[in-house]
């Protein structure tokens, strides 16, 4: 077996045991690809000998994250945030690549090498905080245009950079100075002539693969185009990130853009993750043992001093306090070009090998602080500007009034706004509770009683009253956050009810043990009100409609659970044994249960259900114990996947 094959699984076994190890604690996958590039790179198994080949396969991962950030800005949306890419961007480019650069220069550094320094220090990682905001779901908001704001100008900025570092022995100051310009009318020419092709030409091949409705072809037609433009702007001395980029916008106003997106995003996430595992490779534990102390004040040093220049750079542009601090947490990790830079200006003699480990080494561990740091930005923002969020200044005003006997709205998304409205009708008095700033805002602006808190926060809870509540509504859909959120509720009061929606029917029993009064799948309630206008316009009356909707609900839906799983069944590592099942299964002649009443064949003990017994022209719904098995019956039963087989190899031959 190739020794590069074995390298490789050996890979892909780390990656996935550090990825499921760090979920299990609730750590984000960047930290685990991360430590899976430090094992297997040099300084541990070393299973690689040169991972720099890596790195170019890993690279596309980037090319793919900005084409899908590309589909999320069009050039309008761009060209109304000019102000923020080139003002906000240039000037925390220019200052944190200036103080960094005198402060290298009075440790004793060239003036070359300090501004080398100062450039590379002055990059953000673009990739893990794209990442991480487009997960949460934030990267809309606010703050997080401005932290990519500033991430889109310094991609920008890395070209002069990688000019630069090699021509500074170059004794000619003219040929500098004209190579500058000339990269300069390069990379305008190449910005236009993505522009002109994505608007004029891309459009056009798109309408054509889409009207084959070949799937395969769309996706090799996006991924080409993709490395096409990445590959054009790299040819002229751009990143490849750039051109993806720019791909992307001029897409992402076409009808195609969700398409595109979905197909992207497997490759995308793939390649993500081989790029943070060769940044862990890079990380010498030897350089980092041996100059801990360096490293790790020139952390602290940078995380510090990129925060307060994001912070009063965003000062000049009258920008949110709060989402200025915000941004701020988020951008002020080294970036991947860092690393780049800092290899470059080894082979060109302007850093030597030793202080480049160290940044590099610095870099690495600023990316492993991030996610935790742009999870908990607004947090930190908040600890520092309190009086500059509406939504947090209006708590108090809200909280003011006195309020009992009312309905706490746990969630304000859709279902909980459309929860608030039917409430108003009936004039029940309410208050919400949402974690989103942007959302709350909003609603409070619209003079809505809407608070901006985590609702699995006592003080959160105890602030809205819930003693004093006479109902409780959790409307969002995240199982272990609706059962913590339960628990802290029962905490405070153990009679009041809560009504707790759900998408997952299979979470019902979860959330009822946890304490919920009652649980409302929309899947199952969706059925009902379905079958109701059939039932209705097949002249059952309504009397009846009513009663039999009411003993569904009463009985937890339990005519409603369990579903025959097809070929396009999605069934996920969560849901895996939640689901419920129901499966047909012919009684032969030879059958273990021929004969057998259904009490003898207790498939209870399984956690099975019988649904029915199909006889000739007959259904038997619900059979009693006694109902005696014949040859030739179909037994349906439901039940959890495994437990199903299991129940049908004990139908059929006992064991």
């Amino acid at each position: 077996m190739p020794t590069e094959f074995i390298s490789v699984l050996s890979l892909l076994v780390v990656a996935v045991i550090s990825t499921w190890c760090f979920k299990r604690v609730n750590l984000p996958p960047i930290l685990a690809y991360l430590f899976a590039g430090i094992i297997v790179g040099p300084s541990a198994l070393s299973l690689f000998d040169h991972p720099e080949q890596m790195h170019v396969l890993a690279e596309i991962g980037i090319v793919f994250l900005l084409f899908t950030l590309g589909l999320e800005f069009s050039l309008p949306k761009l060209q109304a945030m000019r102000h923020l890419v080139f003002g906000l961007g240039m000037s925390q480019m220019l200052l944190t690549t200036l103080s960094t650069a005198g402060i290298a220069y009075l440790f004793g550094f060239s003036l070359s090498g300090s501004m080398v320094i100062g450039g590379i220090i002055g990059l953000s990682s673009t990739a893990i905080v794209i990442k991480q905001t487009a997960e949460m779901g934030t990267l809309n908001t606010p703050r997080s245009q401005l932290a990519v704001s500033i991430l889109l100008f310094q991609d920008l900025a890395v070209v002069p950079f990688l000019i630069f570092i090699p021509l500074i022995n170059s004794p000619s100051d003219s040929s500098f100075s004209m190579l500058m310009l000339f990269a300069f009318l390069k990379g305008m020419a190449v910005i236009t002539t993505l522009l002109l092709i994505g608007k004029w030409v891309l459009p056009k091949v798109f309408r054509e693969i889409a009207n084959t409705r070949t799937d395969e072809l769309f996706v090799l037609t996006t991924i080409t185009v993709v490395l096409m433009a990445s590959g054009l702007t790299y040819a002229m001395g751009l990143s490849l990130a750039l051109g993806a980029f720019i791909a992307g916008m001029m897409l992402g106003e076409s009808q195609y853009k969700y398409q595109l997106e979905s197909d992207i995003r497997p490759f995308q996430d793939i390649l993500m993750g081989l790029f943070f595992v060769t940044v862990g490779m890079r990380l010498d534990l030897l350089i980092v043992w041996n100059y801990a102390s360096i490293i790790v004040g020139g952390l602290v040093a940078m995380l510090i001093l990129k925060i307060v220049i994001v912070r009063f750079s965003a000062l000049i542009f009258n920008t949110n306090h709060n989402d200025a601090w915000a941004a701020a947490f988020k951008v002020c990790q080294m970036g991947e070009f860092s690393f780049i830079l800092a290899s470059l200006a080894v082979t060109h003699n302007v850093l030597d090998s030793q202080t480049a480990s160290i940044l590099v080494s610095i870099g690495i561990l600023s990316m492993m602080c991030t996610p935790y740091l742009v999870a908990n930005s607004v947090r930190f923002a908040n600890f520092f500007a309190p009086d500059s969020t509406a939504s947090l200044i209006n708590n108090a005003q809200i909280l003011e009034q006195e309020r009992t006997g009312h309905v706490i709205i746990l969630g304000y998304g859709r279902v909980g706004q459309s929860t608030a409205r039917m409430l108003d009708m009936e004039n029940i008095n309410y208050i919400a509770v949402d974690i989103d700033p942007i959302r709350v805002q909003e609603s409070q602006t619209a003079d809505e009683p809407v608070i901006y808190g985590d609702v699995s926060d006592k003080a959160i809870l105890r602030s809205v009253n819930i003693d004093k509540a006479v109902s409780v509504i959790v409307t969002f859909d995240h199982i272990p956050k609706a059962t913590q959120c339960i628990d802290c509720i029962r905490g405070f009061n153990r009679d009041i009810p809560i009504i707790v929606r759900t998408r997952k029917d299979y979470a019902m029993d979860t959330l009822y043990n946890s304490g919920a009064t009652q649980v409302v799948p929309e899947l199952q309630e969706g059925v009902l009100m379905l079958v109701s206008q059939v039932y209705h316009y097949s002249g059952v009356p309504m009397a009846k409609i009513l009663k039999r909707i009411r003993n569904e609900r009463k009985g937890h839906y339990d005519h409603l659970h369990g579903f025959y799983p097809g070929e396009t069944t999605e069934v996920s590592y969560e849901s895996a044994d939640k689901l419920r099942f129901m499966h047909a299964i012919n009684i032969n002649r030879s059958a273990w249960a021929v004969g057998k009443t259904v009490g003898q064949c207790d498939l209870l003990k399984y956690g099975v259900h019988i649904k029915k017994i199909k006889r000739a022209n007959n259904v038997i719904l619900e059979p009693t114990m006694q109902e005696i098995l014949l040859d030739d019956d179909i037994l349906v039963i439901s039940g959890k996947p495994g437990r199903v087989e299991r129940a049908e190899r004990f139908i059929l031959d006992g064991h």
